[in-house]
Parts: C-alpha cells; sequence; structure tokens
C-alpha cells in the first residue's frame, strides 16, 4: 500500500490522540496537535476518508478504519523503535530523539525496522514506556494512572512519561523521575497547581505540566 508521509503523520496522530484518553479527536484538536490550521485538517481529513483510512461526519469525531489503524500502529512500531534505538545504541538522551524518530521514520525501509528490532532484543516498550506494537500490531498495554490523579499518601512506580515537552522531560530527569523510579505523593496543592513527591529521599515538586506527563504502573500503586 502506497501511503504519502502526510497521510501517514495524521493516521499516527490520530491513534496517538486516544492512545492514553478517551477524549474525541476533532478538527480542532487535530489542528493544534499538527501545528497547522483547521481548513487544512479539514482538507486532509477530507481526502482519508475518500480514501478509506478515517471515518469523519462535518463537525463530527475523527476515526481511524481498520487499514487506517493498520497504517498507524505500523507507524507507531516504527516511530518507536527509531526512537529506542538512538537512546539505547547511539546515546541521545529521551527528550532528544522524538524530533530524530519523525524525520527517520519515512526514511527507512520495513527491512532497517525489523533489523533495529532484532539488535534490541524485541523491546516491549520505547525510552518513554509507551507500548511498541508487534509487526501485526498486536502490544501489551499495562495499566496506568496518571501521577496528578493520586491522592496523597499513594505510592507507585514509574511506569510511562509523555514525550509531548523536551523541557518537562529535561526537568523530570534533573529531579530524578524516570521510568521505573518509586515515588510517593506527599502533598497536592490543587489552588497552587502542583504536587509534592518524594523520589527516594528526596522531595520533589513537580507543577502540573510535569505531574500530567507522568503515569504510574496501577499495579504498583
Amino acid at each position: 500500500m502506497s501511503v504519502s508521509a502526510v497521510a501517514q503523520d495524521y493516521l499516527k496522530v490520530i491513534w496517538n490522540a486516544t492512545e492514553w484518553t478517551a477524549e474525541p479527536v476533532t478538527t480542532k484538536a487535530l489542528a493544534a496537535r499538527l501545528d497547522v490550521s483547521p481548513s487544512t485538517v479539514s482538507q486532509n481529513v477530507r481526502r482519508l476518508t475518500e480514501q478509506g483510512f478515517v471515518t469523519h461526519a462535518p463537525y463530527g469525531v475523527i476515526g481511524l478504519t481498520e487499514t487506517g489503524r493498520t497504517v498507524a500502529l505500523a507507524m507507531v512500531r516504527r516511530h518507536r523503535l527509531i526512537e529506542t534505538f538512538l537512546v539505547r545504541q547511539l546515546g541521545y538522551s529521551w527528550d532528544e530523539v522524538h524530533d530524530e524518530a519523525e524525520v527517520l521514520e519515512h526514511a527507512v525501509s520495513e527491512r532497517f525496522v525489523d533489523r533495529i528490532d532484532t539488535i534490541l532484543g524485541r523491546p516491549d516498550r520505547d525510552p518513554h514506556g509507551d507500548p511498541i506494537p508487534a509487526p501485526d500490531g498486536r502490544m501489551t498495554v499495562p495499566p496506568m494512572v496518571r501521577l496528578a490523579d493520586l491522592p496523597a499518601g499513594a505510592t507507585g512506580v514509574v511506569g510511562r512519561v509523555s514525550d509531548a515537552s523536551p523541557e518537562v522531560l529535561q526537568y523530570l530527569t534533573s529531579v530524578g523521575v524516570t521510568l521505573e523510579v518509586p515515588l510517593t505523593v506527599v502533598r497536592r496543592e490543587a489552588a497552587a497547581g502542583v504536587l509534592t513527591v518524594t523520589v527516594g529521599d528526596r522531595a520533589v515538586v513537580l507543577g502540573a505540566p510535569a505531574a500530567a506527563a507522568v503515569w504510574v504502573l496501577a499495579s504498583s500503586v
């Protein structure tokens, strides 16, 4: 199947938008994620609908068809394997890999992606804790809860950190909040929009963007 890079990006972003939230994907929401105008999104979504990749009623929710989901998961697999390769083999930090993978995922062959998968030992999670789809699209998604939703006194282990903001990833690295790290919620200050947690014997204050980016393995809470 020949799918343009623009179509691949749209399908991947639509899938990503529903991976960790139940919020509907709308033209406005997609425009914000892709940093383009709503009119550009409308035009491209109309084309994707005609090609059988998405479903979309005027002013309604945008969804993936089975074909669109297959293409989206293939791109997600590429992206996350490339990110993992960049971190493990080339020494990139987790806040540096997203933009590199965005470019490389369109340039490499399926054979190259499979070789990366083999070399890495067929990992099931990327550097941010996101699950990596298998070649057939299947993947294991561990149950997780957002750190920002945990009450004071709750403890858990970091299972995923959103890669939406490199600045947030850099800050979390600086305070020791990384994958597999246990932490405890000490205090919630809703009025100030901050959350205090302990990491080891250190108290760390997280603002709303940082707290919202961290997900804790539900089995450990």
